[in-house]
């Protein structure tokens, strides 16, 4: 039969070629410094495209992507890096390199992994925020150290075997160094600007609802938030003196105060009116018409006036306010963006 034959070819094909991926070996420490070097320059470049789609894409199927396409690159890297033969006494660096590699895709499948998860939890809840945050500066600062790890070994391999290195410190490094400083920045303002977006949520589904005593206590809470977010923002480093992020938060927090300080009592002061005109209407309605007294009628037709003029107030405030609301929130978004955009090298 034709089919055994071509399976042993197929065999003999692949033990021959992985006999001579394992018998690679190096001549000199340079040779194999650089056969280490193109490796980790591959991962490089795909862990800069991962690290831009976060910084710069919205899309969270590209960021996906690209950090199952990161993994792919660290995978290939340690499987062609432990099938060669490490220059003549250099096991250790070998060793030093595959523990970066791993911790690499450690990294990758397990917490970047469920910082994606995290995200889609993230605007629930300022708690899920925050742990989000701080999940993915973890990740990023294990990553940072696992990347200086690498430098390390490369510096003390270059030492043993006399190599002079022109620059320590890989541009990989350096851009990952400034990537985690600029998303540090965003995050700690981000984090004050959340903690009173989200309360606001809460009041504005109290608006909703009609639940005065909801309305009252979230109002107050976000007021209080809104006054402990400006104090922060005194406390907060400007990143290379840029104010972007700091002028966009000042002016949302400006807007929840003055949203919680004037248009919040008017609301609250429309349902108590609602809420005694429905009383009235109520006790009106149970009565005949021949049981309803004139001063009662009179009473109800001038809040009939009072209620419709008041319901008209109330949708413009309500309007006026989702107005300001969505440009502010717009606003920082798009100063967010510009932010990063700014700061984050593009390649």
């Amino acid at each position: 039969m034709p089919t055994k034959p071509l399976q042993k070819l197929f065999i003999l094909i692949s033990v021959c070629v992985s006999q001579l991926v394992c018998a690679q070996n190096f001549k000199t420490a340079d040779a194999y410094l650089d056969f280490i070097g193109k490796e980790n320059q591959k991962i490089s470049k795909s862990m800069w495209n991962y690290t831009k789609s976060v910084a710069h894409s919205k899309s969270a199927r590209k960021i996906e992507s690209d950090r199952k396409r990161l993994l792919k690159s660290i995978e290939r890297a340690i499987l062609k890096i432990q099938n060669a033969q490490p220059y003549t006494g250099e096991e250790t660096y070998k060793k030093q390199v595959l523990e970066y590699m791993d911790l690499y895709a450690s990294l990758l499948k397990n917490e970047y992994a469920k910082i994606v998860d995290m995200k889609e939890v993230a605007e629930q809840s300022y708690d899920f925020m925050e742990a989000y945050i701080l999940a993915h500066k973890l990740a990023d600062e294990r990553m940072q150290e696992a990347h200086e790890t690498y430098a390390n070994a490369q510096k003390e391999y270059a030492v043993r075997n006399h190599i002079q290195l022109i620059d320590i410190e890989t541009e990989l490094g350096k851009k990952m160094k400034i990537s985690n400083a600029v998303f540090d920045h965003k995050n700690k303002i981000y984090l004050l600007f959340f903690k009173s977006n989200i309360q606001e949520r809460l009041m504005l589904n109290a608006v909703s609802s009609g639940d005065m005593s909801a309305l009252q206590q979230n109002a107050s809470a976000l007021q209080t938030f809104a006054k402990e977010g400006l104090q922060a923002l005194d406390t907060i480093s400007l990143y290379k003196s840029d104010t972007t992020l700091i002028k966009a938060t000042h002016k949302a927090f400006t807007f929840y105060l003055e949203e919680t300080q004037q248009e919040i009592p008017e609301m609250i002061a429309f349902f108590l009116k609602n809420e005694k005109f429905n009383t009235i209407k109520d006790a009106i309605e149970k009565k005949s018409r021949n049981q309803r007294s004139q001063k009662e009628i009179d009473q109800y037709n001038t809040m009939v006036t009072e209620i419709n003029q008041a319901v008209i107030s109330f949708n413009e405030t309500n309007k006026t306010l989702n107005d300001k609301r969505t440009q502010i929130i717009h606003q920082w978004n798009e100063a967010s963006a510009k932010f990063l955009s700014r700061h984050i090298p593009k390649e």
